[in-house]
């Protein structure tokens, strides 16, 4: 339950950092917030079952949480889309697809206007609401299943953040966003101190969570963490390639779903070792400390690989 010390922290520094006027901050503060309760309700509850009469429920049901998740996801997506203002910025509510030019490329020195390419799909109010939701509770959720080595979860959520933050600076600033044909969206600076104090906050905590961990974030940091990396890259239209950014946490999620489908079908037989993942190659023979750091490394590589993406325009 020390993910109160990582909820705690990212509240500060968006608290005396950022703009909490806009839109986007308050937002970031109800995912953080409800996310964080959802989680830090769970974590009470397994904390106090041997405290409790005998037979009752250790955490909340897996689909009490889904219905939270979904919840918080939907409402942040529709008070987004209204900020987005779709008629006045079409670029904020776009779909952006992985090489799409969002804007018509022109030259640098041209005085004419940067105008949108006629073939970018902009979202309607439901579509909007269903793709945040998803991506939204989606994240958390695989945030949540990765957490299961020492320093796993934590190195690597910094590493994500410190690309999606390139990312967001990128977006908040429309000379950049229509110089790289990605999408602008007003207000989203304000996010850049959201990313940042999430790596620093992931940082800090992975200082004491390394092997060997003396804190565990448990639920209350994985989901809000989650939450919040899946509301930011929604936010900026990066939804997509939030997929490649955090792929070490969505393979966790499918090896997990995979897991569990096929055991179903087949009645017993496995796909892997163990689920997670991590816990497979760890069964394989590799170290603890191989699983993390090599999973580090490869998080890095995807977030190099998501920045040249962009470039590639």
């Amino acid at each position: 339950m020390r993910g109160l010390l990582i909820c705690g922290s990212i509240f500060a520094s968006i608290v005396l950092f950022a703009d909490i006027t806009t839109r986007h901050a308050q937002l970031a503060i109800l995912v953080l917030v409800w996310m964080g309760t959802i989680g830090g309700f769970d974590d009470w509850l397994k904390l106090t079952a041997a405290r409790r009469e005998a037979g009752t429920r250790e955490g909340l049901f897996a689909w009490e949480k889904l219905v939270f998740q979904l919840g918080c996801g939907v409402l942040a997506a529709i008070f987004l889309y209204q900020a987005a203002d779709p008629l006045q910025h079409p670029a904020a509510a776009s779909l952006n697809l992985p090489f799409q030019k969002t804007y018509l490329p022109v030259a640098l020195n041209s005085l004419a206007p940067v105008e949108m390419n006629p073939s970018v799909i902009v979202l309607g109010g439901i579509a909007f609401s269903v793709i945040g939701m998803l991506a939204i509770a989606g994240t958390s959720n695989a945030v949540n299943i990765a957490d299961g080595m020492d320093g796993l979860a934590a190195g690597t959520m910094a590493i994500a953040c410190v690309v999606l933050m390139v990312l967001v600076f990128i977006a908040g600033r429309q000379d950049l966003a229509q110089y790289l044909l990605v999408p602008h969206v007003p207000g989203a600076r304000e996010l850049t101190v959201v990313t940042g104090a999430m790596a620093g906050s992931c940082l800090g905590f992975l200082w004491f969570n390394c092997n060997p961990a003396r804190v565990f974030m448990g639920d209350t940091g994985s989901l809000a963490l989650g939450g919040l990396l899946g509301y930011v890259a929604f936010a900026i239209r990066q939804e997509l390639l939030l997929a490649l950014i955090a792929g070490i946490f969505f393979l966790e999620l499918g090896s997990v779903a995979l897991q569990v489908s096929y055991f179903k079908l087949t009645k017993g037989k496995r796909i892997f070792l163990c689920s997670p993942i991590h816990h497979h190659f760890h069964l394989k023979g590799w170290s603890e400390g191989q699983v993390v750091v090599r999973f580090w490394i490869i998080t890095a590589i995807l977030g190099a690989i998501a920045l040249a993406s962009i470039k590639l325009r």
